[in-house]
């Protein structure tokens, strides 16, 4: 998967705007199951909302290690949401595309 423009990350957030978080991540932080979980919803959505229920500086530090793990890409976050989207493999089987223009 590429980096995305900042088009294409503007047009995922407009997508995701009214989504609900499909994951929760707890006060205890990342565990195996709970990444398991992220990238189950992944494969299935393609783009989904994370609600992470850690203090500001951790939330920070565990977007970049669940984007290393399960090779997504956040392409924004509001307050403890984080919204991740990774490409489907089989692009016909995708249920969000992404905004080529720009």
């Amino acid at each position: 998967m590429g980096e995305l423009k900042g088009s294409q990350r503007k047009y995922l957030r407009g997508v995701a705007h009214s989504y609900k978080p499909q994951v929760q991540v707890g006060k205890e932080g990342l565990s195996d199951n709970v990444l398991d979980a992220i990238d189950a919803a992944l494969g299935a959505h393609e783009l989904i909302k994370v609600k992470i229920a850690a203090e500001r500086a951790d939330r920070e530090e565990l977007v970049p290690v669940i984007e290393g793990r399960l090779e997504c890409e956040c392409v924004g976050t509001v307050g403890r949401m984080a919204i991740l989207y990774r490409e489907h493999p089989d692009p016909e089987n995708g249920s969000v595309r992404r905004s080529d223009q720009a």
